[in-house]
């Protein structure tokens, strides 16, 4: 990427080198405009700010080698004024990692962290682990967990290791299995659920996925039984073939099977049960991840569930 004269005072003009070919435009600034909060970002893409050799953009816009961006004049914070993290939160993350080389960070993230700051959060996963590892200047998450599932996730040190992976991503190289309790006893006959997922907004502004067979994006998610719980709850793997926002938890709502502890998509009663045994939290887990690497080897990695989870299957597994 290289930067052409401003033309006006601060204004940058960005011109796209082939490395950064494929990536979003929202995801671009993000990376460009450390510190910057994610809703300010939104904000002057929607507006028209941000413009791509010289036209409005949307958000998902992919660039492509050669494009000229300009960025309105926003304020960056210093790189050594960072908002900083609570030392207790730091040292949780840090003795989350499950796997770190020269090139990539896996952690097993804690439910109730988000992955990146925005949306009234100051701070996330990725924000921390700027400060962690403050040597890595070119730190970004590979993908994302919404904030109360728990689970691994991937973290990139290199842009090298960043693109593959995007690669591996976009095709089949990446398996991601997680762990999920439901309500009531899923059929075994329940092997796949193909069913087109949309975004819409409510009332409250809150935005909600659904199932939407007439303009909904492919979705599709693969099912395996691993424990039941009498005709209560059942403990299921699922394997998302996409990566749609909230695939999984709608997609189990969409089989008669909600997730517990869901509270966008599940179910009252069943999540209150749950908790009366402890259990508060969204039992949606990433327990496994299956990684190609650049050099041609594979990195296979679990990660166990927390405490939390474990006592309430025991009180679930427990005779009455």
């Amino acid at each position: 990427m290289t930067t052409t004269a401003p033309s006006t005072p601060g204004v940058q003009l960005l011109e796209v080198s082939p490395e950064y070919a494929g990536q979003r435009i929202d995801n671009f600034l993000l990376a460009r405009l450390k510190g910057v909060p994610k809703t300010l970002i939104y904000r002057i893409l929607r507006k028209g700010e941000v413009r791509v050799n010289k036209g409005r953009i949307k958000p998902e816009y992919k660039l492509q080698a050669g494009d000229i961006v300009r960025v309105p004049p926003v304020r960056v914070p210093e790189r050594d004024e960072p908002v900083p993290l609570a030392q207790g939160l730091l040292q949780r993350l840090e003795a989350s990692i499950v796997f770190e080389d020269k090139a990539l960070i896996v952690i097993n993230k804690p439910c109730g962290i988000a992955v990146h700051g925005g949306s009234g959060l100051n701070y996330g996963v990725i924000e921390a682990f700027r400060q962690l590892r403050p040597d890595c200047k070119e730190l970004e998450l590979v993908h994302r967990l919404d904030r109360d599932t728990s689970g691994l996730l991937m973290i990139a040190k290199k842009r090298s290791m960043l693109r593959h992976l995007h690669t591996a991503l976009r095709g089949d190289g990446i398996d991601k299995r997680y762990m999920a309790l439901v309500r009531g006893n899923w059929a075994s006959s329940i092997k796949q659920v193909r069913a087109p997922l949309g975004k819409s907004n409510l009332r409250s502004g809150e935005r909600m996925v659904e199932v939407d067979e007439e303009e909904g994006k492919e979705s599709v998610t693969v099912f395996k039984v691993l424990r039941r719980f009498g005709d209560f709850a059942t403990m299921i793997e699922a394997k998302p073939i996409t990566g749609r926002t909230h695939q999984i938890r709608v997609h189990t709502l969409h089989a008669g099977h909600c997730i517990a502890g869901d509270t966008k998509y599940g179910d009252d009663d069943f999540s209150k049960e749950i908790r009366d045994m402890g259990g508060k939290r969204l039992f949606l887990h990433a327990y496994m991840l299956t990684v190609p690497l650049p050099d041609g080897g594979e990195l296979k990695l679990q990660a166990p569930v927390d405490e939390m989870w474990a006592k309430t299957v025991e009180r679930l597994s427990a005779p009455i």
